[in-house]
């Protein structure tokens, strides 16, 4: 396990400090402000905290409220809205200097047998074959507002090994293409047998790259170009069948639509043997800087 990835384990790791409360810390973001799928993921953990051993998250609803402060601790709240005899759910808010910054709806299930059909999982090169962010972020690096942000970049995702298929929204920018993006990832390291745990690295990636396809609907390189400035509003993730984080899961990504400031992208995410194990959905802000 690389220390990225331990220190991202650490982070998830939640104290809690009274029932259903629990109090995370953050780490420094690529931008100032809370990187929205640490706080989901640190949500998740403290729903996850308070759930029966035989259940396991298979949805999260989630909205961000407010910008969160990265030099401030969060502090979780879990309502425990329902035990059912085959369904949990859990409410939690985040909390940041008095005010709640993030809200999350999540839902488990106990094991059980069902229907089976899946979408089939689009074509894509093995990941193997494609080149490391450590590989090209520095190609890119003349591209970027500001000198360090490709390091900045590369230090924010030490813990993932990120492989993008086709170039990058900025690597284009000034170009339209498809609104379509499919990024390879696993943890840059193995992780425990604890399904809750690679649910919620899942949950943290996802939040990585789900807008892409907005920005390549346009030609926008996004943030790090400065042609753009925008935020997640909303996310949500049905988990549909068992998977691992620390093993090559494709993220397929596409933008049905962008109107009103706002863009939304949809993905799904499959095993490397084809098995739809995530699907995903998040609007986020996207705007063009006046």
């Amino acid at each position: 396990m690389t220390q990225a990835l331990d220190d991202l384990l650490d982070l998830l790791d939640l104290e809690q400090i009274e029932e259903n409360i629990f109090r995370g810390r953050s780490r420094s973001a690529i931008v100032p402000r809370v990187f929205g799928g640490q706080v989901a993921a640190q949500a998740l953990v403290a729903a996850g905290r308070t759930i029966p051993g035989d259940r396991t998250a298979h949805s999260l609803h989630a909205y961000f409220l407010r910008m969160g402060d990265p030099g401030a601790p969060i502090v979780y709240t879990v309502d425990r809205i329902r035990d059912g005899r085959s369904f949990t759910t859990r409410r939690v808010v985040a909390v940041q200097h008095g005010q709640p910054i993030f809200h999350l709806s999540a839902s488990f299930q106990t094991y059980e047998e069902g229907l089976e059909h899946q979408v089939e999982m689009p074509p894509a090169p093995d990941p193997e074959t494609l080149p490391t962010a450590e590989e090209a972020l520095p190609r890119h690096a003349h591209l970027f507002a500001h000198p360090g942000i490709a390091e900045r970049m590369l230090k924010a995702r030490e813990a993932v090994d990120l492989r993008y298929v086709a170039e990058p929204p900025w690597a284009t920018a000034g170009e339209r293409r498809a609104p379509r993006s499919q990024v390879w990832f696993r943890t840059n390291g193995k992780l425990a047998d604890d399904p809750l745990l690679h649910v919620c690295l899942a949950t943290y990636v996802s939040d990585m790259t789900l807008l892409d396809s907005v920005l390549l609907a346009h030609g926008r390189g996004g943030w790090a170009v400065g042609d753009v400035v925008g935020a997640s509003l909303d996310h949500a993730m049905w988990f549909h069948r068992p998977f691992r984080a620390d093993e090559w899961l494709l993220y397929d990504q596409e933008s049905p639509s962008s109107s009103g400031g706002r863009g939304l992208g949809q993905a799904r995410i499959y095993t490397r043997d084809g098995r739809l194990a995530i699907s995903v959905i998040q609007e986020g802000v996207v705007r063009v800087p006046r």
